[in-house]
């Protein structure tokens, strides 16, 4: 049984992620802010693609000192699972997400993976291989699911996005859109990749709510299935 897999994005009024540099922008303040902490208070696991990591280093910690006792009254670890999807073990042995505050770490690699940059991961984190040339994120999500990982928050980027909702597996997405424009066709969006060409293929989603938060709204959705 898969996890249940909410993607979570702040972007620009044109729908960048960054800019073409993949430079993270400040989109959003700090009532969205505390709003993801208390999302990802409540999931089992948050995960990124190795673009994020590198381009960003984030910790993907809970920061909240409430969102944290509120974890440790529930039983849980003080932070969820970190994951990183990275089909060829690039992420850095002092990345952020492998070191910052305690916690199980994971990271998804492909067959395709440098064994010796894996060993190096490995004692640092649990390491899935899934798929031949590039993480199958299917199986990948499959094994989350064994180990007993419910409720995944995703964070990024628009290629993992593009991916996870490609392959089915997003129920449903929360998108925050600031009051800025960032430009730049070669700047990322919440769904890079290939995308879909025919319209039956379209990811098509119900709108849930719609809630200004500061100088952005909030675009909460369900994707159908």
């Amino acid at each position: 049984m898969r996890p249940y897999v909410i993607v979570n994005t702040a972007m620009s009024a044109d729908g960048k992620l960054s800019t073409r540099e993949r430079r993270q922008v400040k989109i959003s303040g700090a009532q969205d802010f505390n709003r993801v902490d208390r999302l990802k208070a409540g999931s089992d696991a948050v995960m990124v693609g190795i673009g994020t990591v590198l381009a960003d280093n984030p910790s993907l910690t809970v920061k909240s000192e409430e969102c944290r006792n509120n974890r440790l009254a529930r039983g849980t670890s003080l932070h969820p699972v970190r994951i990183v999807v990275d089909s060829q073990a690039r992420t850095p042995t002092d990345a952020k997400i492998l070191h910052k505050e305690e916690g199980k770490r994971v990271i998804a690699v492909s067959k395709r993976a440098d064994p010796a940059k894996v060993r190096e991961l490995e004692k640092l984190a649990t390491v899935i291989v899934a798929g031949d040339d590039h993480v199958d994120l299917t199986a990948m999500m499959e094994e989350l699911g064994r180990m007993n990982i419910r409720r995944i928050i995703v964070e990024g980027g628009g290629t993992l996005i593009a991916g996870l909702i490609a392959a089915g597996l997003v129920d449903e997405i929360y998108t925050f859109i600031g009051n800025i424009i960032i430009g730049g066709k070669d700047a990322p969006t919440l769904a890079d990749g290939p995308g879909f060409v025919k319209e039956a293929e379209f990811c098509r989603l119900v709108l849930l709510e719609a809630r200004r938060i500061e100088d952005g709204i909030l675009l909460h959705w369900k994707v159908e299935k």
